[in-house]
C-alpha cells in the first residue's frame, strides 16, 4: 500500500476515533500535536483530566488487534511528548494526566469495532 493511502486510512480513524471521544464525552483541545520527541493523535479534557490520545487502526489480515499494538518504546515517546506538550500549556499544569487508546479493527467487509482502552497505560508502566 501506498504511503499516501496509509495517511489517509490514519488520518480516517482520527476523525472517527475524535468523533466518537466526543459522543463520550470528551472535549477535544488537540489533533496531531507534534514536536521533536514525537506525536500525540489526540488530546482532549475528561472533566479535570488532560487526555492524550493514541489511535491504533489494523485491517484485515493484521497479525495483532490494534489495542496491544502500542508497545514499550511507544508509550516512552507519548509520555515524553505529552510532558512537553504540558509545559507548553500552563494553563492544564495542575490537571491530572492520563493516556488512553483508540483501537479501531476493520473486519474483511470493512466493518469497524472501535475499542476505546481507557487509562491504557501509566508513565510507571513504561519505565523512562
Amino acid at each position: 500500500m501506498a504511503r499516501a493511502d496509509t495517511r489517509s486510512l490514519g488520518a480516517g480513524a482520527e476523525r472517527a476515533a475524535e468523533r466518537y471521544l466526543c459522543k463520550n464525552g470528551l472535549a477535544p483541545l488537540a489533533r496531531n500535536f507534534r514536536c521533536r520527541l514525537g506525536e500525540i493523535d489526540l488530546v482532549a479534557l475528561d472533566d479535570e483530566e488532560l487526555v492524550f490520545v493514541e489511535v491504533r487502526r489494523r485491517g484485515p489480515g493484521s497479525y495483532s488487534p490494534a489495542g496491544v499494538t502500542v508497545d514499550r518504546r511507544k508509550q516512552q515517546k507519548l509520555i515524553r511528548t505529552a510532558a512537553l506538550f504540558a509545559a507548553r500549556q500552563p494553563q492544564y499544569a495542575l490537571c491530572v494526566m492520563r493516556f488512553d487508546v483508540v483501537a479501531i479493527d476493520v473486519d474483511e467487509h470493512g466493518e469497524q469495532t472501535i475499542e476505546w482502552i481507557r487509562d491504557a497505560f501509566r508513565p510507571s508502566d513504561s519505565r523512562l
